[in-house]
């Protein structure tokens, strides 16, 4: 009796092979994908590339362009899409920029109403999806052209007749906040590590790199946080579960049409903090912000691993996803490739994350 309870607890407690639950992994051909771009680039750009600030200088897209791409990321595991972020990212732009330079509200105020906004935003697209019963891909590309209108013509009221907002960084000089989302962080260490010579700095003895974009450090608590929440979490077990089957969901006691409103709060909170962000680094706003970066943020969660049909994805994967997007956009410039072969990556990237996304769903579900 001893050697049967042995060998059924032996069982129950057998491990999967390393390479099999490596294979499960969605975050795995974004993976690969970087270690591949990188070998590319080691080989025919410029060794400038990968030093401190040629690294900072691909990140600093990648970083925006990925805090989009994590908020897709989990509308898409939650099994929808919401092709109106880019456009969000103007229209969230457009009303922090009114905030804080035609109400002149400081950022303590300005910056929790601009998410207040975009959550509000978010959660009428969401509901309109839930409530109507179309298809995602439909309802938020309508978005995408009202958001998109509504920042041209908000503009146009806001400043009298012009499509961009300027005197932003005027209006936030001096406040306490604006640290957290403009410019560089730890500038006293880099000139530290300048002085100490273990990086590169100018004959004055100043740093080539005066400190760490905030973006990137927003960009990898977003996707600490967005990872914590998707695997550790009972709210990250309803998403998957929601995106998997919202039926057996439901059935199950899961909040689906919750779930879903909120993810859509979620993605256009994020399209928030990107607008922020670039608002007061640049110092304006304009209508045309944002062009173009939901495609670009869902093929970056796409190539992070999650499937078109939801219930499958990752965070770390679109976090991935991203950086190959900033090194290749920033990485041919340090070759002497036409840089309009990104477009070309671009599709080459979409079409071989899908198939390669399909193998591995098969491959987890039994599928033939």
């Amino acid at each position: 009796m001893g050697d049967i309870a042995q060998s059924v607890a032996d069982e129950r407690i057998k491990e999967e092979p390393f390479l099999t639950r490596l294979m499960k992994r969605p975050e795995l051909g974004a993976l690969a994908g970087v270690v591949l771009v990188t070998i590319f680039f080691a080989i025919t750009a410029d060794s400038a590339m990968f030093t401190l600030s040629g690294i900072l200088n691909f990140m600093t897209p990648a970083a925006q362009l990925g805090i989009l791409a994590i908020g897709a990321a989990m509308l898409m595991i939650g099994g929808e899409f919401d092709l109106s972020i880019g456009s969000m990212v103007a229209f969230a732009g457009l009303f922090f920029g009114v905030c804080v330079v035609t109400w002149g509200l400081p950022l303590i105020v300005s910056i929790p109403l601009t998410f207040i906004f975009a959550a509000g935003v978010g959660a009428i697209n969401g509901t309109i999806v839930i409530r109507s019963g179309l298809p995602s891909f439909i309802v938020t590309l309508a978005f995408l052209f009202i958001l998109r209108g509504l920042s041209l013509v908000g503009l146009k009221i806001a400043t009298g007749g012009s499509t961009q907002l300027r005197g932003v960084r005027d209006a936030i000089e001096g406040d306490p906040l604006a640290p957290f989302f403009s410019g560089d962080a730890f500038s006293g260490l880099f000139l530290k590590l300048a002085e100490l010579g273990i990086i590169d700095s100018f004959k004055n003895g100043s740093p080539k790199v005066s400190g760490l974009p905030v973006e990137i450090l927003w960009y990898i608590a977003i996707a600490l946080i967005a990872t914590y929440i998707l695997l550790r979490t009972s709210i990250g077990n309803w998403i998957f579960a929601t995106g998997g089957d919202s039926n057996a969901a439901s059935n199950s006691g899961v909040p689906v049409k919750k779930v879903k409103v909120a993810l859509f709060m979620v993605t256009a909170c994020c399209a928030a903090m990107v607008a922020i962000i670039t608002v007061m680094d640049t110092g304006s706003t304009d209508s045309r912000r944002g062009f173009m970066k939901e495609f670009e943020a869902i093929i970056a969660a796409v190539i992070g691993g999650c499937l078109l049909t939801g219930g499958y994805g990752s965070a770390i994967g679109a976090f991935f996803g991203s950086v190959i997007f900033g090194m290749v956009v920033i990485g041919l410039t340090y070759t002497d490739f036409d840089q309009d072969w990104f477009q070309v990556f671009l599709g080459a990237m979409l079409l071989i994350a899908v198939l390669f996304n399909n193998a591995i769903r098969k491959r987890v579900t039994g599928e033939r």
